[in-house]
């Protein structure tokens, strides 16, 4: 018995008080999504590569999306603790 996942990106979210705001951070989950069981011969292997076809293109658009997001989310709490300090100093 095999499963099929796919990823899919999750934000979390945590309040930085030095700065005053709301880091926010991206990362990849896996979700499985079926397993292949009682497959046999050639129907079994185009199950297997199409679930793997899929798998490794949801990881590639979600780790795409995931790093532009936490370089987007990066540059946006650099700004922010600039602005904080400009008004504390």
């Amino acid at each position: 018995m095999l499963a099929g996942c796919i990823f899919v990106p999750h934000t979390s979210s945590n309040y930085n008080a030095e700065c005053e705001i709301y880091e926010r951070k991206m990362t990849l989950e896996s979700y499985q999504v079926g397993t292949l069981s009682g497959c046999s011969n050639d129907g079994c292997v185009a199950l297997l590569a199409a679930a793997g076809v899929v798998s490794a293109a949801s990881a590639v658009v979600s780790g795409s999306v995931v790093v532009t997001g936490n370089v987007v989310y990066w540059l946006e709490k650099k700004g922010a603790c600039l602005n904080a300090k400009g008004k504390s100093g």
